[in-house]
């Protein structure tokens, strides 16, 4: 009895831990979010309430509540229109710009990830060649660079192709393949920890039954290793998404510069109006949230596979 007790007063104690650390870190996401829904006159008072909801006779009165859809009408800017599906058309830079962008950033540099990662890290798993090691260990150095040091040498790069006027030439294609460089280093080593945890056993046993080593890869390994290459394609993704200064700096038209710099533009603009700043946020946080709740579960089971298998 009383190991079961302590054992119960040990579950208690880590989950009220975990209760209040989960508190903690919802804070400035809830504030975010009331900030979103107030008006002007209730973001600049001075000292601030957390509900808009006091009257001059009660502090907080339910029916009073002044909630506003301000910040977010200043952001998506809906203009009425005639012909459409909608009988409105979102006008706002954000929604109509920078998020596009992101997601096109995000996306193409995800799957490029995976596939060049799928096999990257299936060589390094399967092939054992001169050399292995040492470029296993140049490619875990890379990682530790950070993207702020090649900064300038990629922002010259950027100048000298686009003056060299290459037909196939982007700025939108540059910075994939700058975002492509920067997160497959760490992706090699990740995909490779879940291509290890997959027995040879299987890819020899298709080799027998008349497959090629890329129809093993194809149709053995990289059907189990799903979940890791999907843990993969969610870091990639959410990490382009929060990328600020590669598409600042080397994108010179604001027209193909990501979400991120929506939220610089909307800081120079709106300063002092914080209810337009939070909409922005909660707009840009939506996709990655939405991104999280569908893929959730083959997130965290790569994630405790990969903690238990490597």
């Amino acid at each position: 009895m009383k190991r079961l007790s302590r054992k119960r007063i040990n579950s208690w104690l880590i989950n009220a831990a975990l209760i209040v650390i989960c508190l903690i870190a919802l804070i400035p996401v809830a504030t975010t979010v009331l900030i979103s829904f107030k008006g002007e006159r209730d973001t600049i008072r001075k000292p601030p309430v957390i509900f808009p909801c006091d009257t001059e006779t009660s502090a907080f009165d339910p029916t009073a509540c002044r909630w506003a859809l301000e910040g977010y009408q200043r952001v998506l800017a809906p203009q009425a229109t005639a012909d459409g599906l909608l009988p409105f058309t979102l006008t706002g830079n954000m929604v109509r710009t920078y998020i596009p962008n992101s997601l096109l950033y995000a996306t193409s540099t995800a799957l490029l990830v995976v596939l060049l990662a799928g096999m990257a890290g299936y060589a390094f798993s399967r092939y054992r060649f001169r050399g292995h090691r040492a470029l296993m260990v140049a490619i875990l150095a890379i990682t530790g660079v950070p993207l702020l040091t090649n900064l300038l040498a990629l922002y010259q790069m950027g100048i000298t192709l686009r003056r060299a006027s290459i037909p196939f030439y982007d700025d939108r294609l540059f910075l994939i393949a700058v975002y492509l460089g920067f997160f497959l280093p760490l992706s090699v080593w990740i995909a490779k920890g879940f291509f290890d945890a997959i027995p040879r056993d299987l890819d020899e046993a298709a080799l027998i039954d008349g497959c090629s080593p890329f129809g093993a890869l194809l149709r053995v390994s990289m059907p189990l290793a799903l979940p890791g290459l999907m843990a993969v394609f969610l870091l990639t993704f959410v990490n382009v998404w929060n990328e600020f200064i590669a598409g600042y700096l080397l994108i010179p038209n604001n027209d193909l510069k990501p979400a991120m710099f929506g939220i610089y533009e909307f800081l120079g603009q709106n300063i002092i109006n914080l209810q337009v700043i939070a909409a922005a946020c909660i707009l840009i946080a939506l996709p990655i949230v939405i991104l999280f709740i569908f893929a959730r579960r083959s997130f965290f089971s790569a994630m405790v596979e990969g903690a238990v298998k490597g």
